[in-house]
């Protein structure tokens, strides 16, 4: 196993099963955090490829990185269905296999929470994205109430949320992080999936722009 490989089998085919469940409350956003996109683009995590079927024809390809190798099988059969041209590479977020300004706009989806490094993640995006390019995300945050955030930061400190998630992270400030790697945010909005005490809400859906 590589570098651009992380194995998670257990978690991997939960996530695969919750995920297709909870497209009724999600496939939404999706669309909207596609929409609009034109040109190349690269989808890091791209876990089983629900996002594929959602990109406009404006789109001239995905290449779409997922590390874990079931999620990458799934998705690599997602792409055969995708209106547009999808390439399904194993990749890491913080060690893109791609060139400097290679993309018009970058995707991540409910993977900023699992990154190892998040900083360095965000610092790769930005490098490969051309000038002016686009970061669309959405990703579960860090709450704003001070008690869930407690209970959100003692999940991650403890160790318990990651173990059970796959590496997941409920306690990320994401939107400050992908501020200070150097985006401009031009717009975000939050939103709940299931019940708003959960530990994985609030999300967050936004766009971001290399601020050079």
């Amino acid at each position: 196993m590589g570098s651009s490989e992380v194995r998670h089998p257990i978690f991997a085919r939960l996530f695969d099963r919750l995920s297709r469940l909870m497209e009724r409350d999600v496939g939404e956003h999706r669309d909207e955090l596609v929409a609009g996109l034109s040109g190349r683009v690269l989808e890091v995590g791209a876990g089983n490829g629900l996002n594929f079927g959602r990109y406009p024809s404006t789109v001239e390809e995905v290449v779409a990185l997922e590390p874990e190798p079931y999620l990458r099988r799934k998705a690599a059969e997602a792409a055969t269905q995708a209106p547009v041209r999808v390439s399904v590479r194993a990749g890491v977020a913080e060690s893109l296999p791609v060139a400097d300004g290679e993309f018009d706009a970058a995707v991540a989806s409910l993977v900023l929470c699992s990154v190892p490094d998040q900083a360095r993640a965000l610092a790769e995006l930005r490098r490969v994205l051309r000038p002016g390019g686009e970061l669309r995300f959405m990703e579960h945050v860090r709450s704003d109430g001070s008690r869930k955030a407690r209970v959100q930061g003692w999940a991650d400190g403890s160790g318990v949320w990651p173990r059970l998630a796959g590496g997941c992270h409920c306690a990320r400030d994401t939107v400050a992080a992908v501020e200070s790697a150097g985006f401009r945010i031009e717009r975000v909005r939050s939103f709940d999936v299931g019940p708003s005490w959960g530990l994985s809400n609030p999300h967050v859906l936004g766009v971001g722009r290399d601020a050079e």
